[in-house]
């Protein structure tokens, strides 16, 4: 059934689990809750990969990120063209340092992506060409305060591709 499934998953990706370790069934319920809240694991291999390998063996911590601040402005130009504005601070944690980034861009998000981007201290190289390659929003209930899911195609020089999922009541929030 399940686990059969789950464990199949795990070893795809190089992850090792015998079918009775706690461990397994606590990754297991965490899924099925989340899936419960709209996160869609079939369609975002490296969400689940990075939750499995987390709960199940553990990961390194390389950054947090402890706050961001997202600001839109509708306003004219010098030239009288009226334009949109996004503005992004970002406080990340790296080696027990709390850094901040502030960023403009053409959108909230990639704001706070070329924020993010600034100072990620020695991880900084390692993330220089992830590149955006498809965003893709759902409503998950109707209504304006509708819970959204955001499904990130990513991928880097090397040709390698993964996609990320993310909930929340906020698409900005869903979307980081």
């Amino acid at each position: 059934g399940g686990k059969a499934n789950f464990l199949a998953e795990l070893k795809r990706r190089g992850i090792d689990v015998p079918k009775d370790d706690h461990r397994l069934d606590a990754l297991i319920a965490v899924v099925k809750e989340r899936e419960a809240e709209g996160y869609a694991y079939e369609g975002a291999d490296a969400s689940f990969e990075l939750l499995a390998r987390k709960m199940l063996h553990g990961l390194p911590e390389f950054f947090n990120v402890t706050s961001f601040r997202c600001m839109v402005e509708r306003r004219f130009d010098a030239n009288g063209q009226l334009k949109t504005v996004s503005e992004a601070i970002v406080k990340v944690m790296v080696d027990g340092e709390e850094k901040m980034s502030v960023a403009e861009g053409h959108g909230p998000v990639n704001a706070l992506d070329i924020a993010l981007r600034k100072d990620l201290g020695k991880y900084q190289n390692e993330i220089g060409d992830l590149e955006l390659a498809d965003f893709k929003v759902r409503i998950l209930n109707g209504g304006t305060e509708a819970i959204t899911r955001v499904l990130i195609e990513s991928h880097d020089s090397s040709g390698a591709r993964w996609w990320t999922v993310g909930v929340s009541e906020n698409i900005i929030d869903a979307s980081f």
